[in-house]
């Protein structure tokens, strides 16, 4: 089975000491493309730089939205010249959105940066990689005059309603972590019943871990359990599951 984790922090820190281990462990197991969001400036050549090492390694240059005190005006111009100079490297726009969940939220600044943001996507042809929390029904409200090629929302956890209007417009959901976990009911259901071809897999590595992990790092080599969670709650077989979600990745990000 050939699968592509959509979501994953590879260079962050957590992976410094054994990164070509993990990397190993992944070709092991099928994880044969892992694509890599950014979230702040500070972190776009870095992972420019491990992408250009690894083939299978994926970026997606963006400005996160939980981060909008350290974002610059400046930012927004460098990423712009980015996404252009860098373009056949790129797979998406991401990870941008909007968070209202984090403490005192500036909805204001959050919201310019994502309106901003979706342009660069338009003006780029690229994808974008969505980051929501409590601000769904703003994000699509945003999308629906963006016309932006797709992407993906990132843990997905929004309603069945909600997550119709992302289809409708082109993205797929990702599902990571918290399908592993029993009680993860509202999670659970909505991968159940949502259209197979509009589901990917991500880990959110290194945060988000899997439950057999609790606790501890997570990893992209941890995959394979959320498609395992998956198969457990529909009537496709594993294999179908991972040649499907592995389909989706590819068509939504263009990745050869």
């Amino acid at each position: 089975m050939k699968l592509v984790d959509t979501h994953c922090h590879l260079d962050f820190p957590a992976f410094d000491e054994d990164r070509a281990e993990v990397l190993n462990a992944c070709r092991q197991q099928g994880i044969e493309k892992i694509i890599i969001p950014t979230v702040a400036r500070s972190n776009w050549l870095s992972v420019l730089e491990l992408c250009r090492q690894d083939a299978g390694l994926f970026p997606a240059l963006g400005l996160h939205p939980a981060f909008t005190k350290q974002h610059q005006d400046s930012d927004l111009l460098e990423l712009e010249k980015l996404l252009f100079t860098q373009r056949e490297q790129l797979v998406a726009v991401g990870e941008i959105g909007l968070d209202f969940y984090i403490q005192e939220p500036d909805k204001e600044k959050q919201s310019a940066l994502f309106e901003a943001q979706l342009q660069l996507a338009r003006q780029a042809d690229l994808p974008v990689i969505l980051h929501v929390r409590k601000a769904h029904d703003q994000v699509l409200g945003f999308l629906q005059g963006a016309c932006v090629k797709g992407g993906t929302a990132h843990a997905f956890n929004g309603s069945l309603q909600q997550a119709k209007k992302y289809i409708d417009l082109g993205f797929k959901l990702g599902f990571g972590g918290t399908l592993t976990y029993e009680n993860a009911n509202k999670i659970q259901a909505l991968a159940k019943q949502l259209p197979l071809e509009s589901i990917v897999l991500e880990t959110d590595a290194p945060d988000m871990v899997v439950a057999s992990h609790k606790g501890h790092r997570n990893s992209p080599e941890y995959l394979p359990e959320i498609l395992q969670a998956l198969s457990r709650l529909r009537s496709e077989t594993v294999q179908q599951l991972a040649a499907q979600t592995t389909a989706n990745a590819h068509a939504v990000f263009s990745l050869v």
